[in-house]
């Protein structure tokens, strides 16, 4: 049974060694991202996580979306580049510079890994396309879980804050970690005293909580849509402004209806390898503007419960740079930096 803090975790205890691999995996890849003609090359979208995850989900919904609306004139390659929570999938996409066919999604997540492995790549230094959407975050229990509202995991938490075992599907600094994290200052629980299991992506949090791995789970909630449905897993609240349009969740209340004081979103995008011409860059934005203003993707983002946050050039590399400064100056709070 995990049993680890922020401050303890094994995953801190390899960041030299995750880095030391991902090193390796650039020199191997050194040399073969530059000179690809954009007219032939075929056409890619990397995912910085495991399947069913919420990048995966994103990803794989917007090539969904660029195919069947013909927008990129052929199909697109998907691929799943797993380890450190993004953080190998960002230093090869370093590695890929000048390659005008790769893309990948981005979110805070990375941004946290980035940051929390020590990783000298930084998102705002790649590419940086467009913004796509934005979704709260969801508190989910198993359903024989004997907390049946947010009050009652706010009762045990604030009791007993080492008692309780949580995962995310994010690494350190990611939203699954930070959101459980500033909610526990929110009820008074010191945040030191949260013990966190970071899991890989959406995937391998379901089957922690199914397993009982964990007792609670922090996570968006579109790629839990299934389990929810079945009634295998129970949302006690979600993190937005406003609660989730979707059938099955639209009776969880928010954390704000109950009287905490929080509101908190994650969000996902698109970056490109760095060294990208205007034309090459404004070609791939091209793609993703046109994808956006599709009715299909209009359905997608009702589908899974996202808000539009589109935005590109330099207001996304902004923002891109801002997330980079929050996220940092919130692990330096919690002194995991």
């Amino acid at each position: 049974m995990p049993n680890s803090c922020p401050h303890q975790s094994p995953v801190w205890r390899t960041r030299a060694a995750v880095v030391a691999v991902a090193l390796v995996v650039l020199g191997a890849l050194t040399g073969c991202g530059a000179n690809r003609d954009a007219a032939t090359a075929e056409l890619e979208m990397w995912i910085p996580n495991s399947p069913g995850g919420g990048y995966d989900l994103t990803g794989r919904a917007a090539v969904g979306v660029l195919e069947r609306e013909g927008i990129t004139g052929g199909e697109l390659r998907v691929t799943n580049v797993l380890g450190a929570g993004g953080t190998v999938a960002m230093s090869r996409l370093m590695s890929e510079a000048g390659n005008p066919n790769l893309m990948m999604t981005i979110g805070m997540g990375v941004v946290g890994s980035s940051r929390s492995y020590g990783a000298d790549a930084r998102p705002q230094d790649a590419t940086a396309l467009a913004q796509l959407i934005e979704e709260p975050e969801g508190v989910l229990v198993q359903a024989d879980s004997p907390f049946r509202t947010i009050e009652d995991l706010v009762a045990a938490w604030t009791k007993d804050p080492g008692s309780l075992l949580i995962g995310g599907g994010s690494a350190l600094g990611g939203p699954d970690h930070l959101f459980p994290m500033r909610l526990a200052q929110a009820i008074g629980v010191d945040a030191r005293q949260v013990r966190y299991t970071p899991y890989d992506g959406g995937g391998p949090l379901t089957s922690a909580l199914l397993s009982h791995e964990v007792q609670v789970g922090f996570s968006g909630l579109a790629e839990f849509e299934g389990q929810i449905d079945s009634g295998e897993l129970r949302v006690l609240a979600t993190s937005g402004r406003e609660r989730v349009r979707l059938t099955s969740l639209e009776r969880v209340p928010t954390l704000s209806e109950r009287g905490i004081d929080l509101v908190f979103t994650n969000w996902r995008g698109v970056l490109a390898p760095p060294g990208l011409s205007a034309d090459e860059t404004d070609r791939l934005v091209g793609f993703l503007t046109r994808m956006r203003q599709s009715a299909r993707w209009e359905r997608v983002l009702a589908q899974n419960g996202w808000t539009d946050r589109f935005r590109t050039g330099e207001e996304f590399e902004e923002f891109l740079a801002a997330e980079d400064r929050r996220v940092a100056m919130t692990l330096n709070e919690l002194d995991l930096l």
